[in-house]
């Protein structure tokens, strides 16, 4: 599916919409066409971001139970960490989700108002969502938000679903301070300003699945690289190698992308002339790593010094070259 790994960027976020009652949230779902035995649930709750494989039984069959104060956003993976689809929690609900896994789309939950907005939008947008081209929906999704500036679901939509990070801080602009959580554009760093480098962390190594489904542990000290990670449908990549032009040899470049299409990324590179390496992070922002990188949309960039601390990590590939030595 086309935008699915948009809703993943929010893998990490908080959606304060609404505080439910009591001390944890379930989940009770029912997902036919499931490549094995249990899925990975992914989201930030009151203990930090919880990583967790659930079973699911023969005839599709899962529980989940979970804590988080404000709400906030639960991914559902398959053992292939391709999501299947994501669901706006908080504690006090009871969620029912059902669906066919292989189509994402055709997932439904029901259990609170802003996941059947949200799957209402989908369901009335779903060929914007198939699309290739992301301008019929990103044009969709900025009608909505200047029709329902008071509604969470612009801020949403927006976050999740909008293909144009440049353009969010305005069109955010246009949202009423009650439906603009505080805690859901601060998570994503939306409306701030770059992450400054004494936030930045230190990383000695990365490691990150290459061709064939092998694992490599990169070494990132002993000189500068750049890591640049991508998802489907984003136009940068011709640039980016026109950017690139030029940079000192001694640079390693980490091509990464981070969502689940493996098919997507061996046609990528297939036919991608560039002599860099080749990576695959299907876990996207929150995979072991790239986490402390604080991803907020794609694509993304992040540089590191010959001793392994990151010196930029940002959206601006301008910005990232010049914190390279040259």
């Amino acid at each position: 599916m086309k935008h699915l790994y948009h809703f993943s960027l929010l893998f990490v976020a908080i959606l304060l919409v609404s505080c439910g009652g009591g001390s944890s949230f379930k989940i009770d779902g029912q997902l036919v066409n499931l490549d094995g035995t249990s899925i990975r649930v992914i989201f930030n709750g009151d203990s930090g971001v919880v990583d967790e494989m659930v079973d699911v039984d023969k005839k599709g069959h899962f529980s989940f139970k979970g804590e988080a104060s404000q709400p906030a956003i639960v991914n559902l993976l398959n053992q292939r960490k391709e999501l299947i689809t994501n669901i706006v929690v908080t504690n006090g609900d009871h969620l029912k989700v059902k669906g066919d896994a292989a189509v994402g789309m055709s997932v439904k939950v029901k259990g609170n108002k802003i996941n059947e907005a949200w799957q209402l939008f989908r369901d009335e947008h779903a060929a914007f969502y198939a699309d290739p081209n992301p301008s019929r929906l990103n044009a969709a999704i900025e009608k909505y938000v200047r029709e329902h500036s008071a509604d969470v679901l612009s801020t949403v939509l927006l976050i999740a679903d909008y293909s144009e990070p440049e353009k969010v801080s305005e069109m955010l602009g246009l949202i009423s301070l009650e439906a603009k959580p505080k805690s859901l554009t601060s998570a994503y760093g939306i409306v701030s300003k770059e992450r400054s480098n004494r936030s930045l962390p230190r990383l000695m190594t990365l490691t990150l699945m290459k061709h064939k489904g092998s694992f490599e542990e990169i070494k990132l000290t002993g000189r500068y690289s750049l890591i640049s990670m991508w998802i489907k449908n984003q136009q940068h990549r011709d640039k980016m190698r026109n950017m690139l032009q030029g940079l000192n040899e001694g640079v390693q470049v980490i091509d990464v992308l981070a969502e689940g299409d493996t098919v997507l990324w061996q046609q990528t590179i297939a036919a991608d002339p560039a002599q860099w390496k080749h990576y695959w992070a299907p876990g996207g922002p929150v995979e072991q790593g790239i986490q402390l990188l604080g991803v907020t949309s794609m694509p993304w960039y992040a540089v590191t010094d010959s001793t392994g601390l990151v010196v930029y990590s940002g959206t601006s590939l301008p910005l990232a070259l010049k914190a390279i030595p040259q």
